[in-house]
């Protein structure tokens, strides 16, 4: 096991190890018999952390009688680098609000949405970095393994701190209640899309819409006829497979539980490092929806007319008293405060959670500004109006589009890769309060 080894019982032999004296393989003897003295969970005997060797005087003691450097130790093992951490906050943080930002710009005009995201970011950032020098500010005790609850309990007594669990679990269970229906959600329509596509099932949408090759549609048309997307399928295949298919591939009634498959083994893995690693992956789709969105903007060009106040057929004005629904989305959009400390713990340079986490806001807020504005901005209008945007941009576009059909696919990935993240938050600040460790 890892032990401190005095420069002086280490005596080179060759250049490729070296052996300890009789000394140190003497106190690596009572350090194991010291460690025995109580049970592995009863940590009375752990030695404090100031009197622990520093992590490059650390070494191995084998019963040959060598020692070895533990070089993982002195690398930051099980650590995450700054660019790791500040994508998996990135990645974290933006989940499936960056689908709504172009209906809360439409709700509170293009001139008052772009000012309101701006400030809400800065908001937001600050209250994150109060929360993170929150932890750094307690002195003359070891804050280390401290979760959020923990604070709350310094600062506000055992009230701040069970009321602080209380709402942390109700926006990480909740938010993983909602994505586990958005991932049924877009598994069953990547599912279906491929199914009409293999057995040559023709699907009409029939809603208002732009002609040509990059259309547009608007399922909520003016009219208030059409609340949703409805569509009709022609079939030149088999009627009795479709049937079973319908049967087999239900939205509400089977495709949830396929998902238990492909989570399950996720959320029991143990390793915070996996877990925002594997979450990283998942900013590969908020790319390529970056990349979507850009495309379509090329090809459906601008359509922007400056109505400071005044409503008319197309557009809206710059300014909305709907500005609260846009707030409210950003509200969420940019809130990670109750699980930034877990995040951040695992940063192998603590020194610079500041300026990743800075980074990581910056991101965000630069990834829903440019995909809010762009979206916004591109939507044609005329023929079809600005209020037709809707709460996800991607029902804008038909359901035969074959980029949207990849960025449902992009977006099921990357909520696959933040779901064991949120287990992993939640499981660890619930039992750590309760049991005080994450795996009792």
């Amino acid at each position: 096991r890892p032990f401190h080894v005095e420069p002086t019982n280490i005596v080179s032999v060759n250049d490729d190890m070296q052996r300890v004296t009789d000394e140190a393989s003497a106190m690596n003897k009572r350090i194991h018999y010291y460690s025995r003295l109580t049970s592995p969970a009863d940590r009375a005997l752990i030695a404090p952390d100031h009197v622990l060797p520093a992590p490059d005087e650390i070494y191995v003691y084998s019963p040959l009688g060598t020692a070895f450097k533990v070089d993982s130790c002195t690398d930051g093992y099980g650590k995450n680098s700054s660019l790791v951490t500040i994508f998996m906050i990135w990645n974290t943080m933006m989940g499936t609000s960056i689908l709504s930002i172009p209906w809360g710009i439409k709700q509170a005009g293009f001139t008052s949405g772009i000012i309101l995201i701006l400030l809400m970011g800065i908001l937001t950032l600050y209250c994150c970095y109060r929360v993170v020098k929150s932890r750094q500010m307690i002195p003359l005790t070891d804050t280390s393994n401290w979760e959020f609850p923990d604070v709350c309990k310094y600062y506000f007594g055992s009230f701040g701190q069970w009321s602080s669990l209380l709402f942390s679990m109700v926006s990480l269970v909740g938010a993983m209640v909602v994505y586990w229906v958005l991932m049924s959600n877009f598994l069953f329509n990547t599912g279906k899309f491929i199914y009409n596509f293999v057995h040559d099932i023709n699907v009409t949408d029939i809603v208002p819409g732009t002609n040509g090759s990059n259309k547009v549609i608007c399922p909520s048309a003016a009219d208030g006829h059409l609340p949703q997307n409805r569509s009709v399928m022609f079939s030149s295949g088999n009627r009795t497979g479709f049937e079973l298919f319908e049967e087999w591939w239900d939205k509400s009634q089977t495709v949830p539980f396929y998902l238990i498959a492909v989570l399950l083994p996720l959320l029991n893995l143990k390793s915070p490092s996996f877990f925002a690693k594997f979450n990283v992956l998942g900013t590969v789709s908020v790319i390529y929806l970056v990349f979507m969105v850009t495309v379509k903007a090329a090809h459906l060009g601008i359509h922007l007319e400056f109505n400071w106040f005044t409503e008319n057929e197309f557009f809206v004005p710059e300014f909305r008293i709907l500005f609260p629904q846009l707030t409210g989305v950003l509200t969420l959009a940019f809130f990670i405060h109750n699980c930034v400390i877990t995040l951040l713990q695992n940063n192998r340079n603590q020194e610079n959670n500041v300026r990743d986490l800075s980074i990581a806001y910056f991101l965000v807020g630069l990834t829903y500004l440019y995909v809010g504005v762009i979206i916004f901005a591109s939507f044609p209008s005329p023929p079809l109006s600005k209020e037709c945007i809707e709460q996800n941009f991607l029902d804008n576009f038909p359901s035969d589009d074959i980029m949207s059909f990849v960025a449902r696919m992009f977006l099921l990935f990357q909520m696959i890769t933040v779901y064991p993240l949120l287990g992993y938050l939640a499981r660890v600040q619930l039992l750590r309060q309760f049991f005080g460790n994450a795996y009792p």
